[in-house]
């Protein structure tokens, strides 16, 4: 019996409009924080501690969440994972809009995490399901691979816009409008698909998982602050061991939330990595860059914002025509290119000195959104191709977990290293630990691209 769900698709057009959507709502929801994190701090009377976890709460969400709403969306339905998960972003981005506590705030932002994980894990399912594999499934790939960068393109701009009009959390309201506009669209236009026989929730993984996913990523936000505290050791070592549970459950189990023989597998494993060193560089090094050049340059948070559409916007035209690359580059040589070329882009943002301009960005920003666009757009379409029939939403909660715990890590990283003290002021320090986080940044993609490479297909 086939596991893929044979009835026709009304209109896969539609389906895509509404997928691409939601992934734009749920990166929008991602990156906004990044232009406001001074006023949402200071308006919540956050310190330090307070707006790292504002930064990062949303990552644990989604790392936590992204593949148990895979495997959910396979069993129990895509539209219906995919319009709950809207459901679950609008209640979180309505708490951020009326709370004046930090912790509350923390907690609405992994909620927020927790929705749209649905909402990502289950658009590519949406997708796979409305095109058959081939050139039409690449078109739809480009497209969704677009709606990405239009998230992160629209994120900043759209909340450091209305923080000047009228505050920020103005941001999270209209957010929560358009979701709720994107849900009713969801269940008029798209068909419901699932798989024909489901395998059913693998509870116990599930909750391994994400206990192990969110005491990694906590153990980071923690560290910052000093990585020989004992509950950072504690987080660490309990990650580990819930990372170990998790193993052993899904080796036993009937119905396991992802076959551990994918891992051996090379396209899932090309796939995966690629996603992951995605995550831990460009994202990343994005990430920080908008508070970089308001510390260190005096650009405004929405320059900034303006300036990162010069990656972002130039990523989702490249993902779009992405699909006219000839055949005879498969997706792990466009991975592995991309990043290559990601690489470059990212290393000409070094050399910042102290009156550095935004003109010094501009380049590096263009070739590393013209590969990230190629790079997005193959990892829509190698997450769905790279796993059995009919287990799309499992290969995009797998895929998008990798990039989004690889972007938690790599701000991390970032973060200790451009922050680090030297014998300078703190404005020449700050620009000095940027230029060695650029290297190490683009050093991951490198890394990256070599294991991608590296992960040639087995002969038959």
């Amino acid at each position: 019996m086939s596991l893929r769900d044979p009835a026709p698709v009304r209109s896969p057009r539609a389906a895509l409009l509404v997928a691409a959507l939601g992934t734009v709502l749920s990166l929008i929801a991602f990156t906004m924080t990044l232009a406001t994190i001074g006023p949402t701090g200071s308006d919540l009377g956050a310190g330090v501690s307070g707006r790292t976890w504002i930064l990062s709460s949303m990552s644990i969400g989604l790392g936590a969440a992204l593949l148990t709403a895979g495997t959910i969306a396979d069993d129990v339905g895509r539209r219906r994972a995919f319009v709950v998960g809207l459901a679950v972003l609008v209640a979180g981005s309505l708490a951020c809009v009326v709370t004046s506590s930090v912790v509350v705030f923390v907690a609405a932002r992994i909620v927020q995490g927790v929705g749209s994980a649905a909402v990502i894990a289950s658009s590519l399912g949406i997708i796979a399901h409305a095109f058959p594999a081939g050139p039409a499934r690449a078109r739809a790939s480009g497209v969704w691979g677009a709606s990405v960068g239009t998230g992160i393109a629209i994120g900043p701009v759209l909340a450091a816009s209305l923080d000047q009009v009228v505050s920020w959390r103005a941001a999270y309201a209209v957010l929560a409008v358009a979701s709720v506009a994107v849900g009713v669209l969801a269940l008029a236009l798209v068909d419901e698909s699932r798989m024909l026989e489901p395998r059913g929730l693998d509870l116990g993984g599930a909750a391994l998982l994400a206990l192990a996913v969110s005491s990694f990523l906590a153990a980071l936000v923690e560290g910052r602050s000093g990585w020989d505290r004992p509950v950072v050791v504690g987080l660490a070592l309990a990650s580990a061991a819930l990372l170990a549970g998790f193993a052993v459950v899904e080796h036993r189990s009937t119905s396991p939330m992802i076959e551990l023989s994918l891992l051996t597998h090379p396209p899932f494993l090309a796939a995966t990595v690629a996603a992951g060193v995605t995550g831990g560089g460009i994202i990343a090094l994005m990430s920080y860059l908008l508070g970089f050049l308001e510390a260190a340059l005096g650009i405004t948070p929405l320059e900034a914002a303006l300036l990162l559409l010069a990656w972002s916007v130039t990523s989702v035209v490249t993902a779009l025509l992405a699909r006219r690359i000839p055949p005879r580059f498969p997706g792990r040589v466009q991975l592995a290119i991309g990043l290559l070329v990601v690489a470059c882009g990212q290393l000409t943002l070094t050399g910042v000195r102290a009156d550095s301009t935004w003109l010094h960005f501009l380049p590096g920003l263009l070739v590393a959104g013209v590969a990230s666009g190629v790079v997005n757009a193959a990892l829509g379409r190698e997450a769905v191709a790279s796993v059995p029939p009919g287990r799309g939403g499992m290969g995009s909660g797998a895929n998008n977990t990798a990039r989004y715990v690889g972007s938690a890590v790599g701000v991390t990283v970032v973060a200790v290293v451009a922050a680090r003290p030297g014998p300078g002021s703190p404005v020449d320090d700050l620009i000095s630990g940027w230029n060695v986080a650029v290297v190490v940044t683009a050093a991951v993609s490198l890394v990256g691209a070599a294991v991608v490479l590296a992960c040639r297909p087995r002969r038959a």
